[in-house]
């Protein structure tokens, strides 16, 4: 009888496993490895409300990083520059991919940061609803203006105005609804099933 076995060499490097948080995420059935440029400036965005949200923002999403396990795909600071610069609107944009598990690394840090924020965004959202029915101007709360302050300040420094298109956001005005937007949608990624349906949503309109 013969019998015949495939034998991995000794010295024959072993692939890395990915970390088992990610597969809490399913594969978007889209061509290609690649995010689509409207996913890639969605995660991009929801990281710069996470940075107005509170200082260190980007030193927290490393922190997240090698907590959740992630430095194998965001290693350093230049690396998770590069992947947030894929966003197609950013003043020094790079023409490369955004391969899907470094944006499902990318979603799960940021829903993390949302769950550790919950209470604060939470209250800011309630103030803001307070604040429009009563016709009061955001400003008047001094943590929403720090929070609409910062954001302005961040999208006004790293964003190109020539690439936004139909989106408009040249006031102060659509900035700071933008700004709300995003904090609702971090409370979203905090509920129930909040990250996967978070990610899910990030390609609307793309999945074939």
């Amino acid at each position: 009888m013969n019998v015949s076995a495939s034998l991995t060499p000794f010295n024959s490097p072993t692939p890395p496993s990915l970390p088992m948080i990610l597969d809490a995420l399913p594969d978007p059935a889209i061509p290609g490895q690649g995010c689509p440029a409207r996913t890639r400036m969605q995660i991009d965005l929801i990281l710069l409300a996470i940075e107005a949200l509170e200082l260190g923002g980007s030193e927290a999403i490393l922190a997240f990083a090698e907590e959740l396990d992630l430095k194998g795909i965001i290693k350093d600071r230049v690396n998770l520059w590069r992947m947030r610069s894929s966003n197609p609107i950013r003043r020094a944009h790079i023409r490369r991919p955004l391969t899907i598990m470094e944006a499902k690394a990318l979603v799960v840090i940021a829903c993390y940061i949302a769950r550790r924020l919950t209470v604060v965004i939470r209250q800011m959202l309630i103030i803001c609803q307070q604040l429009n029915e009563k016709q009061i101007p955001l400003e008047q709360n001094l943590r929403l203006s720090t929070y609409l302050e910062r954001f302005r300040a961040h999208f006004k420094s790293r964003m190109n105005a020539r690439r936004i298109g139909a989106l408009a956001l040249t006031s102060d005005e659509k900035l700071n609804e933008l700004a709300i937007n995003l904090l609702g949608q971090l409370l979203f990624c905090t509920g129930t099933a909040g990250m996967q349906r978070f990610w899910i949503s990030l390609f609307d309109g793309e999945v074939e």
